[in-house]
């Protein structure tokens, strides 16, 4: 017999199977480090709730036998800055070990490519690690191509590593300005030395005086 499988919005009752549920995904894509840290039950159910009330987003979950065993995140984005077109993204998407095999994946998706019928969006976008391969090949069944690569890190990070590339260009143009201003100052030199050197063997000019006839 079949499992039976449900699909329905997330409720802060599910908050600590959520957080057991980020823990899994943390470690399946083997990049602790660039995953936030699975939050506390209280902190996920204050989001929870908060989802809630989105109209564009929604925190989904699968249940198997009545058991939560997968989850996924949606959100209606613009598909560019350019283009009126919105698209249905799918974060965040896990099925825990347990429920794998029993078509969980495809009904998360399949919820999504609802909504996003059903919100008039005409195109939807998956996350997915690019290590997770199992995951990219479901995908790839499904339809969807890859279309870029996300990449992840804190704020602070960024900054510090942009500070670190631009250090040396910015050493490399404050030498360069410094001997553009020593060339500039050894060309002066000569000519204020010659200026000197003409007042020292002529002495200073003087007009003629002025002969007695003058004005007479």
């Amino acid at each position: 017999m079949a499992p039976a499988i449900e699909v329905r919005d997330a409720h802060p009752a599910d908050a600590d199977a959520l957080v057991t549920l980020w823990r899994e995904m943390a470690v399946g894509t083997g990049h602790q480090a660039r995953l936030l840290a699975a939050p506390s039950v209280e902190s996920a159910q204050s989001s929870v709730a908060k989802h809630a009330e989105d109209p564009s987003g929604r925190l989904i979950v699968g249940e198997i036998d009545g058991e939560l065993g997968g989850m996924a995140y949606l959100r209606q984005t613009p598909i560019s800055p350019l283009h009126d077109e919105v698209a249905v993204t799918v974060e965040y998407l896990h099925v825990s070990d347990h429920a794998r095999r029993h078509g969980l994946g495809k009904a998360l998706i399949a919820e999504a490519a609802a909504w996003a019928e059903h919100e008039n969006c005409p195109h939807l976008a998956v996350v997915a690690p690019p290590v997770a391969r199992e995951a990219n090949r479901f995908l790839a069944r499904l339809g969807l191509g890859q279309a870029g690569v996300l990449r992840f890190a804190s704020t602070h990070t960024v900054r510090r590593r942009l500070a670190a590339e631009h250090a040396p260009n910015l050493l490399a143009l404050l030498s360069s300005r410094r001997s553009v201003l020593a060339r500039r100052a050894q060309l002066a030199r000569p000519a204020l030395e010659n200026h000197d050197h003409d007042e020292a063997e002529f002495g200073e000019l003087r007009l003629p005086a002025a002969p007695e006839s003058a004005g007479t």
